[in-house]
């Protein structure tokens, strides 16, 4: 293997997805030099940039971490499939596409825990400078001048209309913005797309930041481990190419920023001789420092499909299948409103798995649309109706822990999905009152048949089996960096971001979120990345 000499910047980034890219935006916009690690390739793909290659890329062998969970106790042994985005962009230049906040209490609970500086005022600032909400926002909640356009859906469908009428008529109030000033209630996603293409945070960005002479972004660069001396983080190891390929050094005058991501993250820090002793001994690794928050709290939001047979309308089904494809292409192609064009899911429900909560914990994602043994990228050839339903704020906890020092071996993930009680009953409940919207009169027109699960499956313990044997992952890994005291013994990073124990290290991604929000992840993801550029420059946003 070779070497190379060594290069020296302000700030290295260590991974460019979502958190990554504000980052490199932010710091070198202020002027100071930086360097960005991406493992993954440019993001040239072109079915990164068109919304429905969304179902190709998320099996990609070059554009994801192909990642696979340990057999889960909760869910019948069974394991699944990882992706996470191994790209420019990172998962932001992969996943569904939507755009979700989360409740305001989530992040007053972060701030509760012993983070000052997290609550929902404290982090609004954050939300609103990254975005460039389209139509008429409430500024009060929303931004309007950032580099990330959030857009509405502009492509309807008769089923979507009657599931929402079905929402309301059962009781769930209209919600225009679920962004806004509340997030219960049933509406239509927003998205983060911009004249029929996906924007990444890689191009809202780093399309900025790369022109810029202070900035040096390296593709197809496996970071081995953190160089540390003394105590103080002062560079980065990594393989330029893969497995043969050239080492080199990159070094940091200030700080070393992570931003890999809530699998890759604890990955690297436990590579690097930072995590549980036991785990770090069992791979080989030299233990530097026993911190066992390295890793643990992983929590990911696990779904139910609930599908439905449609007749007496079009859905997706028909429209991008045969020769009925071809149309729809031609209207991408000419700006106009397209199934190509859209997220995997249009319609949000937020709501209560049971009356007496005091706020919601269970979040649909709904498409009229329907997949084949529930394989996403494989359409029914009949139409369908298919209404996804997890539980907000997910109790099960996992870990991420190293198998060997080998950086090319994928980590051991476990996310315990199912095994926490709470979980299960919210699941239950929000199975419910999918069979009530299938159901109800405005909806019910359209439904021929409920088939997964089967209407004779009808009991607890019947419907529970069911979401375990059929459930899948939402790709919505978070915590295994969690952000806490020090005096905590799970806590990883303090409430500004540094690492315990070891000086110029940060953490600056969903791995610090101490739980989950009650949302996809991807935005509040930039809202960390965007708190973090002023924590690293000493600045505070506006009220």
């Amino acid at each position: 293997m070779a070497t190379d000499s060594e290069d020296v910047f302000d700030y290295i980034i260590v991974g460019a997805g979502t958190s990554g890219c504000v980052l490199t935006e932010r710091l070198s916009a202020a002027g100071h030099s930086v360097c960005t690690l991406e493992a993954g390739p440019r993001d040239t793909n072109p079915l990164i940039h068109i919304p429905a290659g969304y179902i190709k890329n998320i099996y990609s062998r070059t554009l994801t971490w192909n990642f696979q969970s340990e057999p889960g106790p909760g869910v019948n042994n069974r394991s699944f499939s990882l992706p996470q985005g191994r790209v420019l962009g990172g998962s932001s230049s992969i996943n569904g596409l939507n755009y979700v906040r989360g409740q305001s209490v989530d992040y007053d609970n972060w701030a509760a825990a012993g983070n000052p500086g997290w609550s929902y005022q404290d982090v609004l600032p954050y939300f609103r400078r990254s975005e460039r909400r389209l139509g008429n926002p409430d500024p009060k909640y929303r931004g309007t001048e950032g580099e990330l356009p959030i857009s509405d859906l502009d492509w309807h469908n008769p089923v979507s209309d009657a599931l929402v009428a079905a929402a309301v008529a059962i009781g769930i109030p209209r919600n225009p913005d679920h962004n806004g000033a509340t997030q219960e209630g049933v509406g239509f996603f927003q998205r983060t797309i911009h004249r029929g293409k996906r924007v990444s945070a890689a191009r809202a960005f780093l399309s900025k930041a790369k022109r810029r002479p202070n900035v040096s972004i390296r593709t197809h660069a496996q970071c081995t481990s953190i160089v540390i001396e003394n105590g103080v983080a002062r560079g980065v190891r990594y393989i330029q190419g893969g497995p043969g390929g050239t080492s080199r050094t990159v070094r940091a005058r200030r700080e070393v920023l992570l931003t890999a991501g809530a699998l890759n993250t604890p990955k690297l820090l436990q590579l690097s001789g930072l995590g549980p002793a036991d785990v770090l001994r069992a791979a080989g690794i030299e233990v530097l420092r026993d911190i066992q928050g390295v890793g643990a709290n992983l929590r990911d939001h696990y779904a139910v499909r609930m599908v439905s047979r449609i007749h007496g309308a079009p859905t997706i089904n028909a429209k991008v299948q045969g020769p009925a494809l071809a149309v729809q292409v031609a209207r991408w192609l000419v700006g106009l409103p397209s199934p190509l064009a859209i997220s995997p899911s249009l319609v949000h429900i937020f709501t209560r798995s049971d009356p007496s909560l005091d706020r919601p914990d269970l979040e649909f994602a709904c498409a009229p649309a329907s997949f084949r043994e529930g394989v996403v990228g494989l359409l029914d050839k009949h139409p369908g109706l298919t209404l996804g339903v997890w539980q907000e704020r997910p109790e099960s906890l996992g870990h991420v822990r190293v198998k060997s020092s080998d950086v090319f071996q994928a980590p051991s993930i476990q996310p315990n999905y199912l095994t926490d009680e709470r979980d299960q009953k919210a699941l239950l409940g929000g199975m419910r009152i999918a069979r009530k919207l299938f159901r109800a009169p405005p909806l019910a027109r359209y439904v021929e048949a409920e088939t997964s699960p089967k209407p004779e499956l009808e009991g607890d313990d019947e419907l529970l089996a069911f979401a375990r044997e059929k459930g899948t992952t939402v790709y919505h890994m978070i915590g295994t960096a969690r952000m806490g005291p020090r005096d905590r013994p799970d806590s990883v990073v303090d409430h500004e971001l540094r690492f315990h124990g070891i000086e110029n290290l940060r953490v600056c991604d969903a791995s610090i979120m101490p739980s989950m929000p009650s949302a996809n992840t991807n935005a509040s993801t930039l809202m960390i990345a965007e708190k973090a550029a002023d924590m690293i420059l000493g600045r505070q946003a506006s009220p």
